[in-house]
């Protein structure tokens, strides 16, 4: 049973007429994504299922309005959340359930959370959905070389010779490594299904019985890169995942093959992957990188061989407004209940971005 609101309180004067069970929940993320949410209208549905103010967001809860705090039984966050130390959760003891209307909880769920037994709830599996999509569409370039006719058609303004292309490129049969069946992994290799690839798949937490259910072929990471005419990385960021492509599996890459990273910059060696890509041998698709812009005079944002996005395969623009649902979709779950649809567990967190 969820505790009653005080009365008298800002939030319970909120939407009187509404009755119980919404939640007491508070905004918890950074101002600049808070004000984008309300521009767009991401928030309206929210007071249907919780008593909110969506017109006040606590960005730092060391100096948050305590009576505010005291009586919150869900936080709902998003980008820039605040920490939630054992320090800031003295400060909110009817704290009950934390919903992420974004991806990875792990910038402000600390075990502090886990042992107050703090129900946790993502929307990393909506985040999931655009990166998927991102990447399909960069796997599918890739191996028709569509980056580097087009930079050619723009240096010669006439139409390239596409004769060395016809017999050298295409996707039909190419075969493709998926380095993590994570949520955006899994969903990768769905979108590959419909096309006529070979999809290799390299993850220690997925047996043979599964990979094969999954329609993929198990194998090796170092086999999966030396057979792989695109490699795409979903593993998550963790001290053991630290440059697992350094200079000696980059080597590795077929000649031509491209190197996809839409997972966490720290997963690839930059600057070996760069000397590699200098020389032309192989070519890279990289949404994030180590550091997260690579210094000015980084070649990787002239090489022709090279697609640098700035971390743009996530929910941008109106997508974030699914993510926004999905989250708002919990806190009713929650209001009448019921089980997360999409909670996170602690042991989850050891192992995913």
């Amino acid at each position: 049973m969820r505790p009653p609101a005080p009365e008298g309180t800002l939030l319970n004067s909120i939407h009187p007429s509404a009755a119980l069970p919404r939640p007491l929940t508070l905004l918890a993320m950074g101002a600049t994504i808070h004000q984008r949410l309300l521009t767009e209208g991401g928030l309206d549905r929210l007071p249907s299922v919780a008593r909110v103010d969506t017109a006040t967001v606590v960005t730092d809860l060391t100096t948050a309005d305590a009576r505010q705090l005291a009586v919150a039984e869900v936080l709902f966050t998003h980008w820039g959340a605040p920490e939630l130390t054992e320090e800031a959760l003295h400060r909110l003891p009817r704290l009950r359930a934390v919903v992420h209307a974004a991806g990875s909880v792990k910038h402000h769920v600390t075990d502090a959370v886990w042992r107050r037994g703090i129900a946790v709830s993502s929307a990393a599996a909506a985040n999931a959905l655009p990166v998927a999509e991102f990447t399909l569409a960069a796997i599918l370039f890739a191996n028709k070389r569509v980056l580097e006719v087009a930079r050619g058609y723009a240096t010669a303004r006439a139409r390239p010779d596409l004769l060395p292309y016809f017999s050298g490129h295409g996707n039909y049969h190419r075969t493709v490594g998926i380095v993590g069946a994570s949520r955006i992994g899994r969903r990768v290799i769905e979108l590959l299904r419909p096309h006529d690839l070979d999809v290799l798949l390299h993850d220690p937490y997925v047996d043979e019985q599964r990979a094969r259910a999954l329609g993929v072929e198990p194998v090796g990471l170092d086999e999966l890169v030396s057979r792989s005419d695109v490699v795409s990385i979903h593993a998550p960021q963790l001290p053991e995942t630290r440059h697992m492509f350094d200079s000696r599996r980059i080597a590795l890459l077929r000649d031509g093959a491209t190197l996809i990273n839409t997972a966490r910059g720290s997963l690839v060696d930059t600057a070996a992957l760069t000397e590699h890509l200098v020389t032309g041998r192989v070519h890279a698709v990289l949404d994030v990188t180590e550091p997260d812009v690579p210094p000015a005079d980084s070649p990787l944002y002239t090489l022709p061989n090279v697609l640098l996005t700035p971390h743009m395969a996530g929910s941008l623009g109106n997508e974030l407004h699914r993510m926004t649902d999905w989250a708002i979709d919990e806190v009713s779950r929650y209001a009448q209940g019921l089980p997360f649809a999409h909670e996170v567990g602690s042991e989850e967190l050891s192992r995913s971005a």
